[in-house]
């Protein structure tokens, strides 16, 4: 498509053109990893696009919509990125009412292989059986998920996706397994983002860290375990004065003896209470110049714990309440000496910042398939609530403006879909190949979550805003998207762009 290699160029000249700076220069780059990160969605769109006609349609109505995003960032501000005026064209086809009205209604095929449809059929049934039936009761009440659903969940073989096969997962090679995480994430998020999408990715985590700088020692210890489900995670990584700067945690780890003690904050430890292993990225080396060089990665066991609030000797945890994103519980948790086994140590001394930014690839990757899945539950309540309520004497779904959304929204889910699939298949490659698609991914995805649940609150009017509906739950998970597994902001100016602008 001549007007998505239009913008390619432009954005190939304006990363030539910008330098690193933290400074007023920090709104062109958040801007130019935006418009990179949109790019490389319709970019991998394309190829859906080359399925049939009404997959064409879609692919068109998006890059549409990419294009005047981007011009839309560029406007009056072509100078600061070294471009003259007009240097991206637009796409009338894509936004032309006609088109959008036509299309309503039509989310278009996904495009699977037989293997990914039954499994995606699998997982979209227990959605709709087991997790969409307590999802809106654990949300109102901020209530645990029930353990029936973990162990449903464990017996599907959701914790061991990623796992070799000799260490009791599901993982054999190949370009393609990635994707089937993607696409059970997905269907599980479209359940509930709380209850279901989530679960996983915690374990996913962990063992990709285990499997990147573990022993044989401790994979076989904890991988066979973490895949059956017996073993539960959480990510302790954050903390309180330190969020997406994980170089500069103070949580220290001093050895004593055959044990390392743990003390200090990690905070935002999702699923905490409920784990029974915490993944705490620690300062080995008390010398604070050294950054991530001196930070080591410990496997911290501990009981499972219900409710709100835990306490050990040595480590308390306390659940964060939020505006959404309920039944795991976020965690607060405070370590004051408590003792980690030495052989507990993942890998070497020193290289936990690494092991754990192994594993953070595949965590946004899966974060974007968690917003693929909110967006087609919200999408479809839209639809459903479209066709069904009158209004002015007509369906809702009658009126040009309501068809437009929802096609919009089609189009959008379904752009974020196929760029999670491309993401998934580069990453399965390894060697470092997809890693910055990742964050793209995961920063374009979420952000598109936002708009699409609230355009679908919108299509509710007043009842939207009622509790009733879960399209209401649908609004307030999807903000915490954006924030989490990498904040946007941190993702865009210092990983995107700093890489884009290397590679230029």
């Amino acid at each position: 498509m001549k007007e998505l290699d239009a913008a390619r160029e432009a954005l190939a000249t304006a990363r030539r053109h910008l330098g690193d700076g933290d400074g007023p220069e920090q709104v062109i780059l958040f801007d130019l990893a935006q418009m990179a990160s949109a790019h490389a969605a319709a970019r991998a769109m394309l190829s859906y696009g080359e399925g049939g006609e009404v997959e064409r349609k879609l692919a068109t109505v998006f890059a549409a919509d990419v294009l005047h995003e981007i011009r839309a960032r560029l406007d009056g501000r072509e100078h600061l990125f070294g471009l003259e005026q007009g240097a991206v064209p637009g796409l009338a086809a894509g936004r032309d009412p006609a088109l959008l009205w036509g299309l309503a209604g039509e989310p278009g095929p996904v495009r699977l292989d037989d293997e990914l449809v039954i499994l995606r059929d699998t997982f979209r049934r227990f959605a709709d059986d087991r997790l969409a039936p307590v999802a809106e009761e654990i949300h109102r009440q901020n209530a645990d998920i029930p353990e029936a659903v973990i162990e449903m969940l464990a017996e599907m073989g959701c914790f061991g996706i990623s796992i070799p096969e000799r260490y009791g997962g599901f993982a054999t090679g190949g370009d393609e397994e990635l994707v089937g995480m993607v696409v059970a994430t997905e269907e599980l998020s479209r359940g509930s983002l709380g209850v279901g999408g989530s679960l996983v990715t915690r374990p996913e985590i962990l063992a990709k860290a285990i499997l990147a700088g573990g022993s044989e020692e401790q994979k076989s210890a904890w991988l066979p375990r973490i895949a059956s489900g017996e073993l539960m995670v959480s990510i302790a990584v954050t903390e309180p004065d330190y969020g997406s700067d994980s170089a500069n945690v103070k949580t220290a780890a001093r050895r004593d003896g055959d044990v390392w003690r743990l003390s200090g904050v990690k905070t935002w430890c999702t699923f905490a209470g409920r784990a029974n292993l915490l993944m705490v990225l620690a300062r080995t080396d008390p010398d604070r110049s050294k950054a991530h060089r001196g930070l080591s990665l410990f496997v911290v066991e501990k009981p499972a714990f219900p409710g709100h609030e835990f306490a050990l000797e040595g480590m308390e945890g306390r659940a964060i309440d939020t505006i959404g994103y309920r039944g795991m519980h976020s965690y607060e948790v405070a370590f004051d000496g408590f003792p980690v086994p030495a052989a507990n140590l993942i890998g070497e001394e020193g290289r936990g910042f690494y092991y754990q930014m192994t594993a953070f690839s595949n965590g946004r990757l899966q974060t974007a398939a968690r917003a693929v899945g909110l967006m087609q539950a919200a999408y479809e309540a839209a639809l459903r609530y479209a066709r069904e309520r009158s209004v002015f004497g007509k369906p809702l779904l009658d009126y040009g403006l309501t068809r437009a959304k929802l096609t919009r929204m089609a189009a959008l889910i379904q752009g974020c879909r196929q760029f999670t699939y491309d993401v998934a298949r580069r990453l399965a490659q390894g060697g470092g190949e997809g890693e910055l698609e990742a964050s793209m991914v995961k920063l374009y995805a979420c952000r598109a979550a936002e708009w699409v649940t609230r355009e679908a609150q919108q299509i509710h009017g007043g009842m939207g805003y009622a509790e009733e509906y879960a399209v209401s739950r649908y609004f307030v998970d999807a903000r915490v998207l954006p924030i989490f597994e990498g904040a946007e902001e941190i993702l865009a100016l210092k990983v995107i762009a700093r890489r884009l602008l290397d590679d230029a």
